[in-house]
């Protein structure tokens, strides 16, 4: 568990007792915090495949870029490679079977 009170909310109980508690919580939530500069990849993986998020960040508060990697955008990519040597009927089939979110694709 982080402790470091630069980084983490004070107890509600403290912000409702003390002023500076309440100027530290309200600076943490409206600036947030500066981050070390450089970039990061982070992928977790998902039903629907490896869901990921590339930021690059320049020392400051708020990321320069960010790069989210959609599982379902890369499934529906492929799509016509896995209907090559099918018939059109079973377009419907093939893609209940990959289950995109057509949210994700439409970026």
């Amino acid at each position: 568990m982080i402790d470091d009170r630069k980084l983490v909310l004070p107890p509600k109980e403290e912000v409702k007792k003390s002023m500076e508690a309440l100027i530290h919580h309200f600076k943490i939530v409206q600036y947030g915090f500066d981050v070390p500069a450089g970039e990061v990849y982070h992928a977790v993986e998902s039903p629907r495949g490896e869901l990921g998020f590339y930021i690059v960040s320049d020392g400051r508060n708020k990321p320069v870029r960010v790069r989210v990697r959609a599982p379902s955008f890369y499934s529906v990519y492929a799509l016509g490679t896995m209907l090559k040597g099918h018939f059109v009927s079973d377009m419907v089939g093939i893609i209940a079977g990959i289950d995109p979110i057509f949210g994700e694709v439409d970026r």
